[in-house]
């Protein structure tokens, strides 16, 4: 164990030092960062895109309109005007971002009131200009003549309330039952932290593939094995990488966390704390242990990156086949699809982080035999990943063939 400690300081101390592994270690969470400003600099331009609204108003209700304007934070920069219908031509002509707005005792009666832009205006003043019906019905109804409760009445909204056949079931029998998250967030959180481990070490994990076949192209594999055991090597690759993993993941969640903190108004680190976090990484590294033990002994196989065949290329995309289920796992995270894919090795992670996120309830039997089968199954992977290692990492000239692993495996 203390040679595949000292393989994995090693390979910890080399990547530190690649150029290429640091900018990519920051420039990841720089460029989630930038796409997120992103959309703030473009919505930014708040002021270029006012638009100026002059209200002729006859039903002396400026005041009401101004009240609604700043309620509703409307970017509109509005002033009374006393040019009539036939007076705005060429102010429509010559200007932009403008409107003008005739209020009238028989432009209310008859409900229709006019309103003229110029061309050049902004795209949602059509929808915004509606927001002011609502003080101009008032206007209306106070207008009828009405006792206190029948414009008390008049007034009010109706709400339609939407029940369904299961909820109404439920309160009928009293057993409805409640809901424990206060936000949707609070086990997505959870889920979400889980799921950027999973991707970042098996990622990270990925590099493992191209290390043992770069050793073997520049042919110091056989320096490095005159000190160590084939297995020594191995495990601690395997080791090495998965810190490297974790400190890409440090990083991420150091520049990301506190911008979403800043964005969404929830108690994220809040969210964070909680036992169900703990399960969910533990299936993350246990993820990742199965796919570090597969690409270490298959990047023993290849001679050159450049010329990995077809059959390395599916292993390469092996941890990728839970995104292939992700639509039927969270539209049913309780389906037949969802339970099979968490039994096999390969789905296993993946569909387990999605399920667990989606669902209130967990199944704890389902769960437990999950982990018992990824279990075996990574002890299995590894033993079969060092008798490929062992042989492959000293062969030259050529990329392996299934065939040829296969005799490997079984002698």
């Amino acid at each position: 164990m203390r040679n595949s400690m000292k393989v994995a300081k090693w390979e910890i101390k080399r990547n530190m030092k690649n150029k290429s592994f640091v900018i990519g270690l920051f420039l990841t969470p720089i460029l989630i960062l930038g796409f997120g400003f992103l959309g703030s600099l473009f919505g930014s331009d708040d002021e270029s895109s006012e638009t100026t609204v002059f209200v002729n108003d006859q039903l002396d209700v400026f005041a009401m309109l101004t009240e609604a304007v700043d309620q509703y934070e409307l970017d509109w920069d509005l002033h009374q005007t006393d040019l009539s219908e036939g007076d705005i031509a060429a102010e429509l002509e010559n200007n932009e971002d403008t409107a003008y707005i005739f209020l009238t005792s028989e432009a209310l009666e008859n409900g229709v009131i006019p309103v003229y832009t110029t061309d050049e205006i902004e795209s949602g003043f059509s929808s915004q200009v509606q927001l002011l019906t609502g003080p101009l019905q008032q206007l209306r109804i106070s207008q009828l003549d009405l006792t206190d409760e029948e414009l008390a009445i008049i007034s009010s909204n109706v709400v339609f309330e939407e029940t369904s056949a299961e909820d109404y079931v439920a309160e009928q029998s009293g057993a409805e039952e409640s809901i424990s998250l206060d936000s949707p967030l609070e086990k997505l959180v959870p889920g979400l932290f889980a799921g950027i481990i999973l991707f970042a070490i098996v990622v990270t994990g990925m590099m493992i593939f191209q290390s043992a076949s770069q050793e073997k192209k520049d042919k110091i594999a056989e320096i490095i094995l005159s000190s160590v055991t084939p297995g020594e090597l191995m495990n601690g690759k395997i080791i090495g990488y998965f810190v490297l993993g974790l400190i890409q993941v440090v990083v991420l969640l150091i520049f990301v966390v506190p911008f979403a903190a800043t964005k969404i108004d929830e108690p994220i680190i809040e969210y964070l704390f909680v036992p169900e976090t703990l399960l969910l990484v533990f299936i993350a590294i246990l993820g990742y242990l199965l796919f570090a033990a597969i690409f270490v002994g298959i990047g023993a196989t290849m001679a050159d990156m450049t010329t990995s065949g077809n059959f390395q290329g599916l292993v390469m995309m092996l941890p990728f086949l839970s995104f292939v289920l992700m639509a039927p796992v969270l539209s049913n995270p309780s389906g037949i699809v969802a339970k099979v894919a968490s039994y096999v090795p390969f789905t296993s992670p993946g569909v387990l982080i999605m399920r667990l996120t989606a669902l209130d309830e967990w199944p704890w039997v389902e769960i437990i035999i999950a982990i018992v089968v990824l279990v075996i199954s990574i002890l299995l992977f590894m033993k079969l990943a060092g008798k490929i290692f062992k042989v492959g990492i000293l062969m030259y000239g050529k990329n392996a063939t299934p065939g040829e692993i296969w005799k490997w495996i079984r002698s």
